[in-house]
């Protein structure tokens, strides 16, 4: 026979500190030895051993009835071991030895004795129990056997929070019963009492068997015997305790209550992994929540950018030029508004999109999800693709832009031009037609003939002094049609009469002159002072009328230097007045001798000199009018000189702002490069560091906005080129716009490992290190190492990946995680993500698969109720909506697939 008389004085009929019991090392010795043991006291208390022979008798007929047989009296029923050793079979599921049947005391000591073997092989140290008391009827030590047996298999895996088993069961109790008004639980006695502790646990749990609003503190009995019926109606739970002697006890027995509330506590057991299950699926779908939303807002920023810029690229891919100088200026001016006005925010808009992109993409990572894809045409890729696109085409349409108006400013120059000189050779063929068509010569007399002959060859020489002026009217039209004037039809018409006018007058000419040799045979005379007259006032009128038009032409320069070489000129012009006056005197002196001749000779002569038009007067007047234009040609080259000084210096002050602007933006490039290899200090450090920085650089801007104001003063000046700088203003936005983008990526970058640190829980010196290492391997710091940098990163984190088999299937392994797309390079990130993943776990599509199956009851599938029932409405919804339906044998009516839902979670094929 065993001996359970141990040689220690205290009494306990409870596991000790080394025993195996749940909830950690000694808890169950600890709460034993808390306990009132019963030696101290004795004998029981009658009301507390009146409750406790009810509940524990209860409660093994509760285990009893399951083999078809129960006990009246509980320290008589027990005797001969028999039920004793059936009660243990039954809670324990495990087979006993073959009992004894004799009726005999040592039979049942026997029974007794295997029966104590038993809940000692369980880790359960007996003190001061032996078969002979409970053989003989020992009540004490029979109510203490049974308590160790209810705390042993009833109680003692009850743990929540790893608290031992009483405060657990303790625990599990306040948490159910938090929400009710008027339940505190703070004890296995005392907060039972007025009832409401039991009906609040059924209420949590089966909500639809208590109306607990109408349920009043004032009236325990009522209370108490509501839980009690409904429990054993309804829950399958024994009524353990009457209602009346709980109330009318100071202090209800402890022992008692924990056994009634044990009995609870396994009832709800199911609903527990329930709530745990859906406590678990509520956060994994509440990542994927949150992460559909970031997709969703993602495709709908990039479809609206990509939107913005499919209908900006038309806008400047529009080469349709306008007619006229002020409607292209006003193109040039609706595209300064768009540098200014419309595109600076789109360039954010871009920015912002890599970095909620990266940032997705970490979630993902970080929450063990597949990466983000974005609908087809809408990558980072395809959206850098399309803005490199309007990137050509805006600075096509700036160059097109300029082309056009300098073109058009040709063109209105040489309009004019064609019409100044069209006009003035109007001017002069007006009349001649009928001149030489007037057939005078047929009555004239001799000297009259030989007059008409010489005043023919002053015109043939006039009409040869001005063939160079047609040239030029024709030369002008060619290219006004070459530069496509809008005005060509008319220029074209205009140029074709006058030379339509010129060939008449050149066959009118040849036959007039024909006409004057056939009769010169019969004239001799002719006044060879009036011919020496006309032959040399011909030239100097057409010399006059030359100057006259050089003096009125209009000019166009672009630079101080074309300017200066037109004031040369002109000054040159100037320096031969003087012996353009002596010749006008000397052509005026011929004609006034004569007139003295004719005096002095009394010869009358007829009028005018007949050999010539070119009076006198006519060389005196367009003399006064080129002593006119010359002032005025003078003023006009001093303002042009003057603009033209005033857009040297727009060049140099826009030279000298970009020459420090450019190589600040170059400097600033270089530096974020510098920093972003370095990282020193702490990601919180390094991160406060970039904003620092990037504070400085957004303080820069106002150097920007005045190159801007500079650069616009430049093109409404119509500046086209600077040799004064390097830089134009569209490498100064660009730059600019890189290196926003660039602090911009960096800060990402930072705050996404941030974020990778905290959520795989990281610290600081691991990351510190990670980062080490990576820049030691990073040879040319470009951000990225190559497959055998790589591995010997891995080598010096400790990594057996050395050239053998082994190894070589190893580093394959892990380049197919940090390079799915087979780059041949590793970032910092994809790094950071492999350590992380290796040092951590997260959530796997096993864990989730095994919750829906805790609430599905164990099924293979589950049903839209049941989803309803177990999880927050919009999360059951979500499942509802993306669970297809269950194909397996044993479906039923709206049985949905769980399993492939959860694997579908994650990225993976069905398990």
């Amino acid at each position: 026979m065993v001996d359970y008389h141990a040689a220690n004085q205290s009494y306990q009929y409870g596991p000790s500190s080394g025993g195996n019991g749940a909830g950690g090392g000694g808890s169950m010795g600890d709460y034993m030895a808390q306990e009132d043991d019963w030696d101290r006291d004795l004998l029981l208390d009658p009301a507390w051993e009146k409750q406790q022979r009810k509940t524990f008798t209860a409660w093994c007929n509760s285990h009893l009835r399951k083999a078809g047989t129960q006990i009246e009296n509980i320290d008589e029923d027990f005797r001969d071991g028999l039920k004793l050793m059936l009660l243990l079979e039954v809670i324990s599921g495990e087979r006993l030895p073959k009992p004894e049947r004799g009726k005999m005391r040592v039979h049942k000591i026997n029974n007794v004795n295997k029966a104590l073997d038993f809940i000692a092989s369980k880790g359960v140290k007996l003190v001061s129990i032996g078969a002979e008391e409970i053989v003989d009827g020992n009540a004490k030590m029979t109510l203490g056997m049974i308590w160790t047996i209810i705390l042993r298999f009833a109680i003692q895996d009850i743990s929540v929070e790893e608290t031992s088993a009483k405060e657990g069961l303790l625990l599990w109790c306040q948490r159910k019963t938090a929400p009710y008004k008027n339940v505190n639980v703070q004890n296995f006695h005392i907060s039972w009492k007025d009832g409401l502790a039991f009906n609040a646990l059924i209420h949590r749990h089966r909500p639809e068997l208590i109306e607990y609003d109408k349920l009043r503190k004032d009236d325990p009995v009522t209370n108490l015997n509501n839980a009690f019926e409904v429990a054993e109606k309804y829950l399958d739970i024994p009524k353990m305790l009457d209602a009346e002697d709980i109330v009318n006890t100071a202090r209800p027995d402890e022992k008692a209550i924990m056994t009634y509330v044990s009995s609870f506590y396994h009832a709800f057991s199911g609903a527990q992994k329930a709530e745990t299950a859906a406590n678990r699926i509520c956060k994994v779908l509440a990542v994927n929540q949150e992460n559909e939303h970031l997709m969703e807002d993602y495709e709908r920023l990039a479809s609206d950018l990509l939107e913005w810029i499919r209908r900006t690229i038309p806008w400047l891919e529009d080469r349709v030029p306008q007619k006229t100088i002020q409607e292209m200026q006003q193109k040039l001016e609706d595209f300064r508004d768009y540098r200014r006005v419309h595109k600076p925010p789109k360039v954010q808009e871009k920015c912002q999109l890599e970095i909620n992109f990266n940032t997705l993409q970490t979630k993902l990572r970080l929450s063990n999800r597949p990466a983000f894809m974005p609908s087809e045409g809408r990558m980072v890729s395809d959206i850098n693709n399309c803005w490199q696109h309007l990137e050509q085409a805006e600075k096509g349409y700036e160059e097109w832009l300029l082309n056009e108006i300098r073109r058009l400013e040709r063109l209105d120059h040489l309009a004019e031009k064609f019409r100044q000189k069209a006009s003035i050779h109007e001017a002069w063929t007006d009349g001649k037609e009928a001149m030489l068509k007037h057939r005078d010569y047929e009555t004239a007399t001799l000297s009259d003939i030989k007059a008409l002959i010489r005043k023919h060859e002053a015109f043939e020489s006039d009409l040869a002094a001005h063939q160079d002026r047609v040239e030029q009217i024709a030369a002008i039209a060619q290219e006004l049609n070459e530069l496509d004037y809008y005005d060509s039809h008319n220029v074209n018409t205009r140029c074709q009469k006058i030379c339509d006018q010129w060939d008449a007058l050149g066959s009118l000419t040849h036959s007039r002159r024909e006409a004057l040799e056939k009769t010169e045979k019969q004239l001799e005379t002719i006044d060879q002072l009036h011919l020496e007259y006309a032959k040399r006032a011909a030239p100097f009128n057409n010399w006059m009328e030359s100057a006259m038009e050089d003096l009125q032409d209009m000019f166009i320069v672009h630079t101080i230097e074309e300017i200066e070489g037109l004031i040369s000129a002109h000054d040159q012009f100037k320096s031969t007045l003087p012996d353009a006056d002596r010749e006008r005197e000397a052509i005026l002196a011929i004609h006034k001798e004569a007139q003295r001749i004719a005096e002095s000779n009394h010869i009358k002569l007829s009028g005018s000199n007949p050999y010539t038009t070119v009076t006198p007067q006519i060389i005196n007047s367009k003399w006064e009018k080129v002593q006119q234009l010359v002032p005025k040609r003078d003023h006009a080259l001093l303002e042009e000189q003057s603009k033209q000084q005033s857009n040297e210096h727009l060049r140099r002050q826009f030279a000298s702002q970009a020459n420090i602007v450019g190589p600040w933006i170059q400097t600033k490039m270089e530096e974020i490069g510098r920093i972003s290899i370095e990282m020193n200090g702490t990601l919180e450090d390094q991160l406060s560091h970039l904003k620092q920085y990037e504070r400085s650089i957004v303080d820069y801007k106002p150097n920007l906005d005045l190159l801007e104001q500079q650069h616009q003063l430049i093109q409404e000046a119509l500046i086209f080129d600077n040799k004064h700088t390097n830089y134009t203003m569209e490498h100064i936005r660009v730059g600019w716009e890189q290196l926003l983008t660039t602090i911009a990526r960096t800060i990402n970058e930072v705050e996404n490992q941030i974020l990778t640190r905290d959520a795989k829980g990281i610290s600081q010196e691991q990351m510190q290190e990670f980062r080490a290492s990576f820049n030691h391997f990073d040879k040319d710091h470009g951000g990225a190492l190559g497959p055998e940098e790589f591995k010997a990163c891995l080598i010096s984190l400790g990594y057996d990946v050395e050239n053998d088999r082994q190894g070589d299937a190893e580093f394959n392994r892990i380049m197919s995680v940090v390079d799915p797309n087979h780059s041949g390079l590793v970032t910092f990130q994809a790094f950071i993500d492999f350590m992380s993943r290796e040092t951590t776990d997260t959530d796997t599509a096993d864990q989730v698969i095994a919750s829906f199956k805790v609430l599905a009851g164990d099924k293979n599938f589950i049903t839209a109720e049941e989803l309803r029932r177990e999880l927050p409405p919009d999360q059951a919804e979500y499942c509802i909506a993306r669970m297809a339906p269950y194909q397996g044998s044993d479906a039923v009516p709206g049985a949905l697939d769980y399993k492939s839902f959860s694997t579908a979670l994650y990225g993976e094929s069905d398990l």
